[in-house]
């Protein structure tokens, strides 16, 4: 199963700035022990330096993680506030069939909302359905009532 990692990166900084990825290492931590099949793919971990990126470099790369994301088997999306580029990456996943999961508080936002198969409140509680296979077989049965041919 391959799994795009869609998160909040600049949100709404109005300056060159991050938010906090420690999320990503948790999560991929999270995935490798308990779902080792999963392929996972950290887009900031092939773009550390993205920021610095001119912007003929940052529009190819902005463009092939919206494509990977229509590739993609699932789109894990943590969304603790507004985030128009995860926003982007839901979007083309679900537009495209695949399965979307989020990890957000914004239960109420449209895009969380209706662009979601599931919702997780926060990191702990993902990690607790992961720990406890409540995860693998919310996708299990995701993959096949949605996809049963995959």
């Amino acid at each position: 199963m391959r799994l795009f990692l869609a998160g909040i990166m600049q949100g709404s900084h109005l300056g060159s700035a991050l938010h906090a990825q420690n999320y990503r290492e948790r999560i991929k931590e999270l995935l490798a022990r308990h779902l080792p099949h999963c392929d996972v793919y950290d887009p900031l971990a092939d773009h550390t330096n993205s920021l610095e990126y001119d912007d003929q470099l940052g529009r190819t790369v902005f463009f092939k993680h919206a494509h990977m994301c229509r590739e993609a088997n699932v789109v894990l999306a943590y969304v603790p506030q507004a985030s128009m580029g995860t926003a982007i990456e839901m979007w083309e996943a679900h537009h495209a069939g695949k399965i979307v999961i989020a990890i957000s508080p914004l239960k109420h936002n449209w895009a969380v909302r209706f662009l979601s198969n599931a919702i997780y409140t926060d990191l702990e509680e993902f990690a607790e359905a992961v720990e406890t296979g409540e995860f693998e077989r919310r996708l299990k049965e995701l993959r096949d009532r949605n996809f049963p041919s995959k």
